[in-house]
């Protein structure tokens, strides 16, 4: 076989003075290989598991058991007018997706070394395929919702149209948040193993088992500064149609993830050269 040395392409990846330009043209360049990056992270995931797929089920399932028991009977957290279940189970959908997505792309510069110090490629579709991987189980975790929701008596309106802004939005904030970890961990080892305390940590500060009107006044526009609150609520108003549409917190919080995400694009872009040689 012969290699047509006219159609090959260097890239020199040196230190650079300064801050980087994103260049996210590449990203649709490579976009095939982010697809093989995409469903290599599906496929393993459940690979050699005995329940596979079924994972997804389980996760929202009983953690839905256990809110339902000790914050819904046990502590008698009020969940209005909706089903304390369904109140959970709609809140734990794209919290569990975004727990997911932030963690395994806060890992994805570290545990790719391998690749990343043989061949060229923009290294922000590792991240970015964690992101996108884990649609695949909102997505699975939504079918068993809807059962749910039928079980009490409830049926989505009009409003479920507002579902994909909102997944968008979860996603842009666990890869905003995650490239900050993705390149922080090539040089710190510690973002592992403080994961599991950043993701209890912020369970607390959204609603996810409590309503935010338990929230006092004088601090709802700091906890509106949290994107995954909005994303919550949203998702309880676009699912149950329960309460009014969260507009301004919705504003707050997407200013709050874009701010985020172009800040993650740009360190991890500056911190893109040393990750083969440091990881």
């Amino acid at each position: 076989m012969t290699i047509d040395t006219d159609k090959l392409t260097t890239h020199r990846i040196e230190p650079h003075s300064g801050w980087m330009p994103l260049n996210l043209r590449e990203l649709y360049d490579y976009r095939r290989l982010l697809t093989i990056f995409v469903w290599r992270d599906v496929k393993a995931r459940y690979k050699q598991t005995l329940a596979g797929v079924t994972w997804v089920i389980i996760q929202p399932v009983m953690t839905m058991l256990v809110f339902t028991v000790f914050f819904g009977q046990w502590l008698g957290v009020s969940s209005g007018d909706v089903p304390y279940p369904v109140f959970a189970f709609c809140a734990l959908v794209p919290w569990t997706y975004f727990v997911h997505a932030l963690t395994v792309s806060s890992q994805s510069i570290v545990g790719q070394q391998s690749v990343i110090s043989k061949a060229y490629f923009p290294r922000l579709l590792l991240p970015l395929s964690a992101v996108l991987g884990g649609l695949v189980d909102l997505f699975t975790s939504l079918l068993v919702l809807i059962p749910l929701m039928a079980f009490y008596g409830y049926m989505p309106g009009p409003q479920i149209l507002a579902l994909p802004f909102l997944v968008l939005l979860a996603a842009l904030t666990a890869l905003g948040v995650g490239l900050w970890l993705a390149a922080i961990n090539v040089r710190f080892r510690d973002v592992n193993q403080a994961m599991p305390f950043i993701t209890q940590l912020w369970l607390f500060a959204t609603p996810v088992a409590y309503p935010i009107s338990v929230v006092p006044e004088r601090w709802r526009l700091l906890y509106e500064l949290n994107p995954m609150a909005a994303v919550v609520e949203g998702f309880r108003w676009a699912l149950t149609g329960g309460n009014e549409f969260p507009l301004h917190m919705l504003l707050v919080s997407g200013g709050m993830a874009m701010a985020v995400l172009v800040s993650g694009l740009y360190w991890f872009r500056r911190e893109e050269v040393i990750f083969a040689d440091v990881v």
